[in-house]
């Protein structure tokens, strides 16, 4: 395991002699070499951007191979493990380039603060942005004004300016990732899907298996991608964020329990996963309007 802390580290283990700016870099991978070590285990300190068409089979990130033949962008926070294998396969028109970024460099600018909504840096390399010609020029234009800063010398504009330019590099990302969820709608559709029948399974558990509310970790794991992109993916589809989504769900099995069966507001809390009853006709308050028994009065 190799843990590159900072940008130096990074220039260290590609050889690359000094960094030009200690908090950000811009790698062009095509005059690179891969590394020659077989199975490198790396994870870093810093935020990593990637783009390459090639070089197949030698990257893994959360288990899952990356297959860059296609053109594909991915996007990583700090403290993930990437594996690296010797064994790439190099094509006469290879391009490629990283963007590394330590967390310190936007530390305290503006960007911090509304950094959380690229949650892209939280998908599984299964959500990897499939970027168009016209996509991936636009891409590099951001990374050429970054590079161009760095290079220059460091003066009072330096971080505001890089800032500016990294910042506009995400706000394209979140754009095209979400004409990604527009173009996929079929596909989409069939998760949200799986979703609802994961739900019904769960529901359909005898009762002593049932013991909490499903979280949007397990709807997740079920169907095999990360909780942000399942996340993003349920509010494209249904205006409702994942935990929003649960509780429609959960609230629209307790309304049929109240109008067809005899069952207590306590009994159908329990049979639902909520470990307190109170919190349960809090959440049905706060989304119906009315309390469980008031809802009950009222439809009968």
């Amino acid at each position: 395991m190799i843990q590159l802390k900072s940008i130096s580290d990074l220039y260290e283990f590609f050889q690359l002699g000094k960094s030009k700016h200690p908090l950000v870099a811009v790698l062009d991978f095509s005059k690179m070499n891969h590394p020659q070590q077989e199975h490198l285990k790396i994870t870093t300190d810093f935020y990593s951007i990637m783009f390459k068409n090639y070089c197949k089979n030698s990257f893994k990130y959360g288990r899952k191979t990356i297959d860059f033949q296609e053109g594909n962008l991915i996007c990583i926070a700090p403290n993930q493990m990437i594996e690296i294998d010797s064994d790439e396969e190099e094509r006469p028109d290879k391009m490629g380039w990283g963007l590394f970024f330590h967390p310190d460099l936007i530390r305290n600018t503006s960007l911090i603060h509304h950094f959380n909504q690229y949650t892209f840096f939280n998908y599984d390399i299964a959500e990897a942005l499939h970027v168009s010609d016209k996509e991936k020029t636009i891409l590099k234009e951001c990374i050429d004004k970054i590079e161009n800063e760095i290079l220059e010398n460091i003066d009072q504009h330096s971080q505001f300016i890089i800032v500016s330019a990294i910042e506009l590099l995400l706000n394209y990302c979140q754009r095209y990732y979400q004409r990604q969820f527009i173009t996929r709608t079929s596909e989409n559709t069939q998760l949200i899907s799986k979703v609802l029948e994961v739900l019904n399974h769960y529901y359909s558990l005898p009762l002593t298996s049932v013991q909490n509310i499903p979280t949007v970790k397990y709807l997740a794991q079920q169907i095999h991608l990360s909780s942000s992109y399942l996340s993003d993916l349920i509010k494209k589809e249904t205006g409702k964020n994942a935990q929003e989504y649960i509780h429609h769900y959960i609230l629209e099995k307790a309304k049929q329990e109240l109008l067809h069966t005899e069952k207590s507001v306590n009994e159908i809390a329990y049979e639902l996963g909520f470990e307190y009853p109170q919190y349960f006709n809090k959440l049905f308050k706060q989304k119906v309007g009315k309390t469980p028994l008031e809802y009950r009065a009222s439809q009968n």
